[in-house]
């Protein structure tokens, strides 16, 4: 099968991943993912801009030998970690001539991971050029998205920008570029919630750098193309910002009904008050669907009940992420449920400790809830509706 050309002298080389549904032995993938290779083709040189996870090699040599296997004089590495980096050895083995172009901590990290030999790279500063004739790649240095050494390519005559994981998707797909908005949309704003969160305001930085650059089309390393780059970047623009929607996010677990029951007392009222919930049983929640409604969430209330003293696992787990993830929200709190006494309360608040939020009175409740108990729960809905309206 002849590889899908981009531009004329621009092909996607790389391998989709239909059956993959874990990464990093922790992101779930549910719609499978990419490795996007390129390889630009110019009147001098041929560069292939990044490689492919070792276990889809072949498909990448298969994929090279399809586009009249080329000589590559230049392998672009964006970004170490091994999805993008992982077969550079297999294709500088097979192309002994080649060397590989990245920046001062990228080829440290490439030397540490995959052993790559000094003499076989030539570093780059940030908005250094390469000709490979009548083809001219710039390089962007774009920090923190997600490693600190990754960088993005910028070719300056097709005006196409090969993105590395800024703009990514985790997708599965046989479109060249994306043909269905609302799938890329959700694959991209998991991925993004999932992997980018954390590094916000850096992205709006690394978005800021990008408005000096014409961009007729965005490649990412994984999912589809964009030829419609302002669809993908109005996106970032909205995902990065301060503002929050008039959401509560709601992840909790329940052992004996307690706090369910409290759960279901705070989703009435917020729902009485206008604001929109999003609710996770923990016991069986989707990770990136969690991460993604924290995206927007203006409040997360973590729902727990008490396991020897210390908040169910599930839910201080849940905190652990949303601790990793730092979303924008702007309060939280905590309800929940206890036999005899415990920590819960101050475990949850330790494990979100890094996030920039008021922390609202938590609510936590002795056996089952009572009346008083349901009547802390409306002060609470009442409070986080008027801090929302405050906003």
């Amino acid at each position: 099968m002849k590889p899908r050309e981009i531009k004329p002298g621009i092909f996607s080389v790389g391998a989709i991943d239909w059956d993959r549904r874990l990464f990093d032995k922790l992101i779930p993938l549910p719609d499978g993912t990419s490795y996007n290779s390129y390889l630009v083709i110019g009147g001098e040189k041929t560069a292939l801009i990044d490689t492919v996870d070792p276990p889809l090699q072949h498909v990448l040599e298969q994929n090279l030998q399809a586009a009249g296997s080329p000589a590559v004089d230049y392998v672009i590495c964006l970004h170490a970690e091994q999805d993008h980096s992982g077969s550079i050895p297999r294709v500088l083995e097979l192309h002994p001539a080649a060397k590989v172009v990245t920046n001062h901590r990228c080829k440290g990290m490439l030397i540490d991971l995959l052993h790559i030999p000094e003499e076989r790279f030539i570093e780059v500063a940030d908005r250094e050029t390469l000709s490979l004739g009548g083809k001219t790649l710039e390089f962007i240095y774009t920090p923190w998205v997600h490693w600190p050494e990754t960088m993005s390519a910028y070719l300056q005559e097709d005006k196409l920008l090969f993105s590395c994981d800024f703009f990514g998707s985790h997708l599965a797909t046989s479109d060249t570029f994306v043909a269905d908005e609302a799938t890329v949309y959700e694959a991209a704003k998991r991925y993004y919630a999932e992997i980018m969160m954390p590094f916000r305001k850096f992205i709006r930085k690394n978005l800021a750098a990008l408005e000096d650059f014409a961009i007729d089309i965005i490649a990412p390393s994984h999912g589809p193309a964009y030829d419609n780059q302002d669809f993908i970047i109005s996106a970032y623009r909205d995902w990065v910002s301060d503002e929050v929607a008039n959401e509560v996010v709601l992840p909790y677990t329940s052992m004996h009904g307690s706090t369910k029951e409290m759960v279901e007392c705070l989703t009435r009222a917020l729902m009485e008050r206008g604001v929109t919930v999003k609710r996770f049983d923990l016991a069986r929640t989707d990770l990136g669907k969690l991460a993604m409604a924290l995206v927007d969430a203006a409040t997360i209330v973590l729902g727990a009940p008490t396991v020897l003293g210390k908040p169910h696992p599930l839910v201080a787990y849940a905190a652990y992420v949303a601790g990793v993830l730092k979303p924008k929200a702007k309060f939280a709190s905590i309800i929940g449920s206890y036999g005899w006494g415990g920590q819960t309360v101050e475990t949850l608040a330790s494990l979100i400790s890094s996030l920039d939020v008021e922390v609202l009175e938590p609510v936590m409740v002795k056996g089952f809830p009572r009346e008083a108990d349901f009547a802390a729960l409306d002060k609470l809905a009442d409070k986080i509706a008027a801090k929302h309206q405050a906003l």
